[in-house]
């Protein structure tokens, strides 16, 4: 059962269904660049400033010296339909292979992948369609005390029981991951970023999805600095107060090297998603100083661990009880948060991965 979070979010807004973006932005007639960019930032003083833009007009926020860390993780096909034992129809999310060759899943409702399945058992099985191999369910995954719903388990380990056919059964059967509120399926290029080149992730790291090969160029002739971390993603969680899951990460020496230089010269770090700056995060001791450093991490940015390496970042928008905001919360405090959040919502700015951005600049 996956452990709870010890604090819930500060910040609380109400945001009706409609707003989430239910396609890709070039579905619905606008560039990739072409979202809105909420901007919050905060002045030595501590006034709060909100502007709103387009995310193609982000440079004019950011100074030269500034470190864009960005996650190169690609997206991977980890959806797949299914049969559980004596229930039928399931929808299986794939979220990693573990070091002792079990894999991390999820079930969902079939056909759309809606609603997580949380009262399946130990040694249930699940038939992959279309010829697909046999897993059992083993455990869940990770073990703790208690659910943070108290209803079931959401995540599994599973063994594939024909050995090594899971990873076939993806590459040739697999979709991207979705849930029920999109209009369509779409392809897996249509979840990958521009910084995209290691395969790894189960959901896409979308905050960087907004940017494109022209504006990533834009900003480096401009002096803005790019260093990539990767992030391998899991499985978001559907439920209230679920801390993220452990992740592989890794961070160069070379991207170490350049955060610190660019610390200690005064200038920003703003990290692109929540997951470059749980990499970044990961790679850094108590005084903020960045080693290379990889593996799985465990941690988890909220107000029992603060940020200490950075002092920006680009986000989508993410629901109320979602652990996303209490790492939010760390980079740009609850105040700051609240008021671009109010923002969002009063502006009816798209959610979800394919929704619009937001860009916090909190006073440092």
């Amino acid at each position: 059962m996956t452990a709870a979070l010890t604090h819930a979010p500060h910040t609380v807004f109400r945001r009706t269904d409609d707003l989430t973006a239910d396609a890709p932005p070039e579905v619905r007639g606008i560039g990739r660049d072409g979202v809105r960019l909420l901007v919050a930032s905060q002045s030595s003083s501590g006034a709060v400033r909100i502007s709103h833009t387009t995310f193609s007009a982000i440079g004019d926020h950011l100074l030269p010296g500034d470190l864009l860390l960005v996650n190169n993780s690609a997206t991977v096909a980890g959806e797949v339909d299914a049969r559980l034992d004596g229930r039928g129809a399931v929808v299986v999310h794939v979220a990693t292979a573990l070091d002792d060759g079990t894999w991390v899943v999820e079930l969902r409702s079939a056909p759309d992948a809606a609603h997580p399945l949380l009262d399946a058992l130990e040694g249930d099985l699940v038939e992959l369609a279309s010829g697909g191999p046999r897993l059992r369910l083993e455990a869940p995954y990770p073990r703790s005390d208690s659910s943070p719903t108290g209803r079931g388990n959401r995540l599994w380990r599973a063994v594939d029981i024909e050995g090594s056919a899971l990873a076939e059964h993806l590459a040739t059967h697999g979709r991207p991951i979705a849930y029920g509120y999109l209009r369509s399926r779409y392809p897996v290029d249509a979840y990958q970023t521009v910084f995209a080149r290691l395969p790894g992730s189960a959901e896409m790291a979308s905050a960087a999805r907004p940017f494109t090969a022209s504006l990533v160029a834009g900003l480096v002739s401009s002096g803005v600095l790019v260093a990539p971390v990767t992030l391998h993603t899991g499985l978001s969680s559907q439920e209230a107060g679920e801390a993220p899951q452990p992740e592989r990460f890794a961070v160069s020496g070379e991207t170490a090297d350049l955060v610190n230089l660019v610390r200690s010269r005064g200038s920003r770090v703003v990290a692109v998603g929540t997951t470059a700056t749980r990499a970044i995060e990961s790679a850094a001791d108590p005084d903020g100083r960045v080693h290379p450093a990889a593996g799985w991490t465990e941690v988890v940015i909220s107000p029992d661990r603060p940020a200490r390496v950075v002092d920006g970042l680009v986000t989508g928008w993410h629901d109320p009880d979602a652990s996303h905001l209490l790492l939010v919360e760390s980079v740009a405090g609850a105040a700051l948060a609240q008021r671009a959040y109010d923002e969002a919502v009063a502006h009816r700015y798209a959610w979800h991965e394919f929704g619009d951005a937001g860009l916090f600049l909190p006073r440092r």
